[in-house]
């Protein structure tokens, strides 16, 4: 990945700057761009991923207003976490029984919704090249997955639904979107007898070149951003 255009002081001061991002976080009435602002960090700094889990375990914890503004800000930026790190083990290990905890002291709330979905996304999650652009975490706020437009030559646009953890995934025939995009693009094609192989690539005004079947698709997007 590109190298981040931010400067840091010592670790121990950045992460008094995170903890007091948080603080702020509650506060927020947009937190998308702090949120994004936290992610960077602990992607240029990753000793402080684990950190940041912790910190925020501590602040859904027993929180003065369950499920609150501030409270699902916090549940928010964990999910934002959850599909972009993979924390140590021994935080992995605390962060799933805060999860079960959760599920089960709040059943059916927004809270368990974030904790059931951030347990489905750490078991997806690899690693990211990029945190999450803003559109990106605005859908993952609501739980939901973005569009990502796919053009064809020849044919009209497809709206594709992707999620954090969507690769360019590759088989013997296509490596597109997904199995789904596969079948759709082909079809409007009409290559289904085609034993060609097909291409996902990403344009811009100063590039083009096809997407690697493991890149994930979210990075290529927040690269545009």
């Amino acid at each position: 990945p590109a190298p981040s255009p931010r400067s840091y002081t010592a670790l121990r001061d950045e992460a008094v700057k995170l903890f007091n991002s948080l603080q702020q976080l509650e506060l927020e009435q947009d937190p998308v761009p702090l949120m994004q602002g936290i992610l960077q960090t602990c992607l240029d700094l990753p000793p402080l991923v684990d950190e940041i889990y912790c910190q925020l375990v501590k602040q859904t914890t027993e929180p003065p207003a369950p499920g609150g503004q501030g409270d699902l800000h916090y549940w928010q930026l964990l999910t934002c976490m959850s599909c972009t790190f993979l924390p140590s083990l021994p935080v992995l290990r605390f962060l799933r029984f805060h999860l079960d905890r959760t599920e089960s002291r709040f059943p059916a709330s927004e809270m368990a919704k974030y904790a059931c979905f951030i347990r489905e996304a750490l078991g997806k999650t690899r690693g990211r090249e990029c945190v999450p652009s803003l559109e990106e975490i605005l859908v993952l706020m609501r739980r939901q997955e973005m569009i990502c437009t796919v053009h064809c030559p020849g044919a009209p646009a497809c709206s594709v639904a992707i999620s954090s953890h969507t690769t360019a995934e590759e088989s013997p025939s296509v490596a597109f979107v997904s199995p789904q995009v596969a079948q759709e693009l082909v079809s409007r094609l009409g290559l289904s007898q085609s034993p060609n192989l097909f291409a996902l690539y990403e344009q811009s005004r100063r590039r083009e070149q096809p997407v690697g079947s493991t890149t994930l698709l979210a990075d290529v997007l927040t690269r545009f951003e």
